[in-house]
């Protein structure tokens, strides 16, 4: 198969396109006929090694975790897909070496939830890891509940505009920091928005002078001190990017496999309640550039790498 995968850690330069062995199919794995993937921030830390303390790898690596794409062959032990079904699927497995970036991946069954109907492939590929850890953080970590008041930072991104709609539809008050020409599309989402950088503390104490609930950092650094300073009296505090947030008291959190969450998050989306807005699509061949954008951060929503099956 035609594949994206790297020999060794390193920049984006290390990424090669060319073929790869089939992947094999376990028990509990389908094999995957990939129709789209996405890329995320995670993704290029694991090529440059930062993940080497939580995870082995097994090079050539194939990167990515997220998917959709068409069952093409179940496990022997595998009732829950037949050939022929589309699915969405966030295929992190306890090392790197098999991931999405492929012309097929075995993913298994623990991984994947079936594709909302009114979502596209590319839009279908942009949900699983960003909208898995907007659920978990906001319902498993954070524990919001309607009437709660949320900061989402990085609200524009691909996990923060998907913990906004979340969030919004939980029937939280949103309050999400942004750049302003995305300040737009913030209110379109249910939230409010407010400029990062130098003085954010001050404009949040304004809007919000009672003090936050719950406050969902995916930035870190600044961004989190931020939320500490602004948090009313025994609201939770969780980020995904700092692990600096256990000195205030907070959690950080990692997002995981779990096809009951996977369900759920699919099924908002089938609902209209979330929606993913896909910023880029680029080729399979053209992967890199995908990745060296992704790793810009500039983006709003969901970079994809789809494979075409017409040619």
């Amino acid at each position: 198969m035609k594949a994206i995968s790297y020999s060794a850690y390193g920049s984006a330069d290390v990424m090669e396109y060319g073929e790869r062995p089939d992947p094999k199919v376990g028990p509990d794995s389908v094999l995957v006929k990939v129709r789209a993937a996405a890329v995320n921030p995670v993704d290029w830390k694991a090529r440059e090694g930062y993940l080497q303390g939580a995870l082995d790898a097994v090079f050539p690596v194939i990167p990515g975790w997220d998917v959709s794409g068409v069952v093409v062959q179940p496990g022997v032990a595998v009732d829950e897909f037949a050939v022929g079904d589309e699915v969405i699927g966030y295929v992190r497995e306890d090392f790197l070496s098999r991931g999405t970036f492929a012309e097929y991946v075995a993913a298994p069954v623990r991984t994947l939830a079936r594709k909302p109907l009114s979502l596209s492939f590319e839009e279908a590929a942009g949900l699983p890891l960003a909208g898995l850890t907007a659920y978990q953080v906001l319902h498993r970590t954070l524990k919001i509940r309607e009437g709660d008041t949320v900061l989402v930072h990085a609200a524009a991104g691909g996990v923060g505009s998907l913990a906004v709609q979340i969030a919004r539809h939980t029937g939280c008050r949103v309050v999400g920091t942004a750049s302003p020409r995305n300040h737009e599309h913030l209110r379109s989402l249910g939230a409010e928005p407010v400029e990062y950088g130098e003085g954010l503390v001050e404009r949040l104490r304004d809007l919000v002078p009672e003090g936050f609930d719950a406050s969902f950092d995916t930035v870190g650094g600044d961004a989190l001190r931020a939320s500490a300073e602004t948090l009313a009296p025994g609201g939770r505090l969780a980020s995904i990017a700092d692990d600096e947030v256990f000195s205030y008291g907070g959690r950080y959190a990692f997002v995981r496999p779990d096809a009951v969450d996977l369900a759920q998050v699919a099924e908002l989306a089938e609902r209209g309640i979330v929606t993913v807005h896909v910023d880029r699509v680029f080729p399979l061949e053209e992967a890199a550039e995908a990745y060296r954008l992704n790793q810009e951060g500039r983006t709003r929503g969901k970079i994809v790498v789809t494979v075409d099956w017409d040619a």
